[in-house]
């Protein structure tokens, strides 16, 4: 039998909800391209309920103490003497999500000598050392692809806050006032305008495929050009690096991976040579923006706006610039974790168990790290260099 960890987000400060506002949501039965959505043979949770607090544990207690397991859920996962902290030497399974991650530094990997799964319920690994856990043959999957609408849907909206100046705007509503003049001096409309994406994977292409109707210009950076007729479909323009594309467009949404290559890849150089008065989103990773030059940006005019929820770190303190910095849009990140995604990270979370237990193969898809290398979703996202069986094995 295991110990498993959970590390959820706190319950609301009103408490756990007695009733929500929808009584269902949507079912998703596939997600685009025909890949399957998360299947367990079971799940202890309605789909729509508040699942990624303490309380709603991802609907996975009943079912796994009912199979012998001891499971820890806990929201306190900073500093020595946090119960995460406390509880991990001697844990078997860790699950967190990107939205309140335990971070599992190498040294933390070092000290829980029983661990052997780690898993994001969610997409983004970032917060694990995957090095550390490679040496030590720690296998580490997320719920690949179950909240990527659920972030697209979320950079739109971001991307249409900050061109239509939506802040502003609801700000003097709600204040009383009705100062048209004052509420539209920074807003423009979208159709027309030039529109950069920073890695194509499913969000990005999600986000793509999102904006295209809104008569916009679209072009795209990538490790991994995308197909001609994806291209020809959507009348994107390809660049081969983030320096070329950030100089031509204005608007840059952001869906890589944190990794040393993109940490900090958003600083004072980069931002100067975009066109003055451009728009970043990012709803990857908050440490791919060097957090004060993009403050700087803000200042000096030479972005008009940034939004996003990633933060570095996160949670992020309250004295954060981001904050208040001028013209931002920024929300804490919940662009993956609204009631509907949670139901499907839920779901593979669960899948992703029920096959450790048995003994099975994770999907590979699931994969990021396993016996002591890259696999499947990681090969193409984390890996410096991916081999040629890595991508066939990402591709299948």
């Amino acid at each position: 039998m295991a110990k498993i960890l959970i590390v959820l987000y706190p319950d609301p400060v009103t408490g756990y909800p007695p009733v929500y506002a929808r009584e269902t949501i949507p079912e998703i039965t596939e997600y685009p391209g025909g890949v399957t959505v998360p299947s367990p043979k079971a799940i202890d949770f309605v789909p729509g309920q508040l699942l990624g607090s303490v309380s709603g544990g991802l609907g996975l207690k009943n079912w796994l103490e009912s199979e012998g397991h001891t499971v820890v859920i806990t929201s306190d996962k900073e500093g020595a003497d946090s119960v995460f902290e406390k509880e991990l030497p001697d844990a078997d399974i860790v699950i967190s999500q990107p939205f309140w991650p335990a971070y599992l530094t190498a040294e933390r990997i070092e000290k829980a000598k029983n661990l052997q799964l780690v898993v994001t319920a969610g997409i983004g690994s970032d917060h694990t050392d995957l090095n550390a856990a490679n040496e030590r043959g720690i296998t580490v999957a997320e719920v690949t692809y179950s909240n990527s609408i659920s972030v697209a849907e979320h950079t739109v909206m971001q991307v249409l806050v900050l061109v239509r100046d939506f802040v502003k705007q609801h700000q003097i509503a709600a204040e009383g006032g009705w100062n048209i003049a004052d509420a539209v001096e920074r807003s423009y409309d979208l159709e027309g305008m030039r529109v950069g994406v920073f890695a194509a994977g499913r969000i990005g292409r999600a986000v793509i495929e999102r904006l295209a109707p809104f008569g916009v210009r679209l072009s795209y950076t990538d490790r991994f050009r995308l197909p001609q007729e994806y291209e020809e479909k959507y009348n994107l323009t390809f660049h081969e690096s983030i320096e070329d594309l950030v100089k031509e467009i204005d608007v840059l949404t952001v869906h890589a991976p944190l990794t040393e290559e993109t940490r900090g890849l958003l600083n004072d150089e980069l931002l100067a040579t975009m066109p003055r008065g451009a728009y970043i989103v990012n709803p990857a990773r908050g440490a791919i923006a060097d957090r004060d030059a993009i403050v700087r940006a803000l200042e000096s005019g030479q972005l008009a706006g940034y939004a996003g929820d990633v933060w570095d770190p996160q949670p992020a303190p309250a004295d954060h610039p981001w904050r208040t910095m001028p013209h931002n849009a920024m929300t804490t990140h919940t662009s993956g974790t609204s009631l509907s995604g949670q139901a499907r990270y839920a779901a593979g979370t669960r899948e992703v168990l029920e096959d450790w237990f048995a003994g099975s193969p994770l999907r590979p898809e699931y994969l990021i790290v396993e016996g002591g290398s890259y696999r499947g979703t990681g090969a193409h996202s984390y890996a410096q260099q991916p081999t040629h069986s890595d991508e066939q094995q990402n591709n299948q």
